[in-house]
């Protein structure tokens, strides 16, 4: 089934996952409705980037909704908790990271479903990974097969039958490095992205924490060069 001409809600972090997903979007043919949550993350540079990445998408409209996640906290990203950094991707500890934001997917993937049903749209893409990860529960198949199934019980469009939900989750089984190749033939400039967890107060990216190191082995797996600049180039 052809998808030229319908609309998809996108969320777009600013990160080089969900740029790729955008453009892989765009060429499925999707109208684009990007969605970013400003959540009160230490990290609050990648809206600039996502504010970038869809204009360069082409998106109908980008929108930033607040969500203020501090109050909630629980998380590095949230709070004063320190963010982990490392050596390299070899470091990286496995389990659930300090990192994790309390249902974070599950909040935003809500927020895009309301979104989603006042456009009329019945699909939603994001860019989740389950094998180069950094051991997060809602990044899971199974986490996003549950809450496509809540999303026809949940809504009025689904409960009247009007459509069927579809949470596109393209990057799924990919590695970091297999999503940089594909953004790659898809045209995405990665230099307008931003990864890093804890960016100075410039926003130039750490380089040591889990998703800068994630990002930077991915690049050499994909034998790529990065295009940003690192604080630490270890």
């Amino acid at each position: 089934m052809s998808s030229a001409g319908k609309s998809a809600v996108i969320l777009v972090s600013g990160g080089l996952d969900s740029a790729t997903v955008l453009a892989i979007a765009r060429d499925a043919g999707f109208t684009l409705y990007a969605l970013s949550i400003n959540y009160g993350q230490r990290h609050v540079w990648e809206l600039n980037a996502a504010k970038r990445v869809s204009e360069a998408a082409g998106v109908t409209r980008h929108l930033i909704l607040p969500l203020d996640l501090r109050a909630i906290g629980g998380s590095a990203l949230t709070s004063e908790t320190p963010v982990p950094k490392h050596a390299s991707a070899d470091q990286i500890e496995e389990g659930i990271p300090v990192t994790y934001v309390p249902a974070r997917n599950t909040l935003f993937l809500s927020l895009a479903l309301g979104w989603a049903e006042t456009l009329g749209a019945f699909d939603i893409f994001l860019g989740v990974n389950a094998v180069d990860y950094s051991g997060y529960p809602d990044c899971r198949p199974e986490f996003i097969d549950a809450f496509q199934n809540l999303a026809q019980l949940a809504t009025k469009a689904g409960v009247e039958g009007r459509g069927e939900w579809r949470i596109h989750t393209p990057l799924i089984d990919l590695t970091k490095a297999e999503i940089i190749r594909r953004g790659t033939e898809l045209g995405v400039d990665y230099s307008l992205t931003c990864s890093c967890y804890d960016p100075d107060s410039n926003g130039i990216p750490c380089g040591a924490c889990d998703s800068c190191l994630l990002r930077k082995k991915g690049f050499h797996d994909a034998g790529l060069a990065d295009p940003l600049r690192y604080a630490k180039q270890a």
